[in-house]
């Protein structure tokens, strides 16, 4: 007779992570029930009742591995992100600058910025498709590429002449957006269940480190000066850094990243793969979500949430400067507090939700925090000091950009087992959305009423968001999964064990989960 402890030691033999490139050693099959006698299936003593052991499609446990290098994948998808979230911020930050060097309205330098969010809205479905049918490596590559040729046409723009030419270099790299949606994908396919919302967390990061570095660097690399020819030389040098970087990060992407491992991280996974893709229709997989009311919820909410981020991000040098003027540089600096606290707010949570799995409670307290940070910030922006706005600002960005990961988690938890990549993407379409009503909104009462005004507007939206999180029903289906199979240790009629423990949810699961 083996123990209950002897059994889960033996059974999770192998699952953890192998310091090669082999196979981790097999799971031993038992043959005998007696042996299982102790395992509790249900609540039902009724044995002439038929039970699920008797009654379940069996599927083949198969091999499961961790590769080391799967956070080699993580950390080049984070500085692809990097690379891309830095193009969005160039002009914004400094946009009294690029006013009078090329001679055009804020209207203007406003929409250098939400070119990164309009393109995405008509990508969206397009590349899901592929993003389903091809893979996550394509959709980089061709991510990358775009960024790089788009940053490379803009080192020809420093002329106050060219602002059309600046304008598309800037359309050129707004197509690099169509990777926002794999973060969530890529932590199903390469980590195990017990690190995806940190490994989502990391992702994210990217993005964030690169508003960071795109608050901070620009007032740094061109200083506010009178003489147009050296203000020219200086945007030339910082379009040439941008360009760079971004042309080392593309041939670092098509060399060395990999679409998955060759062993599947989880149970769930390797089923997955077994699965012909003609089993996945994208179509009635986009119609299942749009049905989802929790999940329409959250897709409202999240959109209310990280627009209000966009247009802060994107107003944030007209706000300071407001108040206080000539302090460009500062500006950037209090734009990079902002990303900095929410990069430690996002890793933060991306740990405590998998180590709580409280996803509404977490989303919902988080959600409220950024309320109430948006307000004191709105409050004391015309204090005077600019140390309270420093604090006060890295409250605001440790809950409102922390919140990014949380949602894209919250989402693969309401739509199990549908796509990560399908579900993310319209979280994301969801905020480009309100990103731009909100920076359009708000530019105008800022310009009109100033900018407590403005902030005020996004308060409201803000509350609205938090009231539509509480209504939110957290039905938790991968969770529920994952419990029912790990609690039921479903046996073979010859008593062999198979157990599928999933956090890699992906559309094509639904297939095989359908035979349980």
């Amino acid at each position: 007779m083996i123990s209950q402890d002897e059994f889960s030691e033996e059974w999770m033999d192998g699952v953890g992570e192998d310091g090669g490139d082999g196979w981790s050693p097999p799971r031993k099959e038992r043959t005998s029930l007696g042996e299982y006698s102790r395992l509790s299936v249900g609540d039902s003593s009724d044995a002439s009742e038929p039970s699920a052991l008797d009654t379940a499609q069996l599927l083949p446990l198969m091999e499961t591995k961790l590769y080391k290098r799967r956070w080699l994948m993580l950390i080049i998808f984070s500085a692809f992100s990097m690379t891309n979230a830095l193009m969005w911020l160039q002009y914004g930050i400094i946009g009294d600058i690029f006013l009078r060097f090329y001679s055009i309205g804020t209207l203007a330098i406003d929409w250098l910025s939400m070119l990164f969010l309009i393109t995405y809205i008509p990508l969206f479905l397009p590349v899901s498709w592929v993003l389903e049918k091809r893979g996550v490596r394509e959709v980089l590559v061709a991510a990358a590429a775009f960024t790089c040729i788009g940053a490379w046409i803009k080192t020809g723009t420093a002329n106050p002449s060219m602002f059309a030419m600046t304008f598309f270099g800037q359309f050129v790299c707004s197509v690099g957006t169509i990777c926002m949606g794999i973060p969530s994908r890529l932590a199903s396919l390469w980590f195990g269940e017990q690190e995806v919302s940190t490994a989502c967390s990391i992702a994210v990061l990217g993005t964030q480190l690169g508003i960071a570095i795109g608050f901070l660097l620009p007032p740094i690399l061109v200083p506010n000066v009178d003489d147009v020819e050296e203000l020219a030389y200086h945007i030339r040098i910082m379009f040439y850094i941008s360009a760079g970087v971004a042309t080392f990060i593309f041939v670092l992407v098509v060399i060395v990243f990999q679409e998955k491992p060759e062993i599947p991280p989880t149970q769930a996974q390797a089923q997955a793969r077994n699965i012909p893709p003609d089993d996945y229709s994208y179509m009635a997989s986009i119609m299942s979500l749009l049905r989802n009311k929790p999940f329409m919820l959250l897709v409202v909410s999240y959109g209310l949430n990280v627009g209000s981020f966009y247009s802060i991000s994107t107003l944030l040098n007209r706000m300071i400067i407001e108040h206080y003027p000539g302090e460009e540089v500062n500006a950037g600096r209090i734009g990079l507090t902002i990303v900095v606290a929410g990069m430690a707010g996002s890793l933060i949570c991306g740990i405590w939700l998998d180590r709580t799995k409280t996803y509404k409670q977490t989303t919902l307290a988080v959600y409220l925090f950024s309320l109430i940070g948006m307000l004191v910030y709105t409050f004391t922006l015309n204090l005077g000091h600019l140390w309270v706005v420093f604090v006060t600002a890295g409250a605001l960005g440790f809950f409102m950009t922390g919140y990014l990961p949380l949602g894209f988690e919250f989402a693969v938890e309401l739509t199990y087992p549908e796509s990560e990549g399908t579900s993310s993407g319209l979280l994301n379409c969801s905020a480009q959305i309100f990103g731009i009503i909100f920076t359009i909104s708000q530019g105008k009462i800022i310009d009109r009423w100033g900018t407590f005004a403005g902030n005020i507007f996004l308060c409201i939206f803000l509350l609205i968001g938090t009231a539509l999180t509480g209504l939110i029903k957290s039905d938790l289906r991968r969770q529920k999964a994952n419990l029912q199979n790990a609690e039921v240790q479903t046996m073979s009629p010859t008593g062999s064990v198979s157990s599928v423990l999933d956090y890699g949810a992906t559309a094509r699961k639904a297939h095989w989960q359908r035979q349980y």
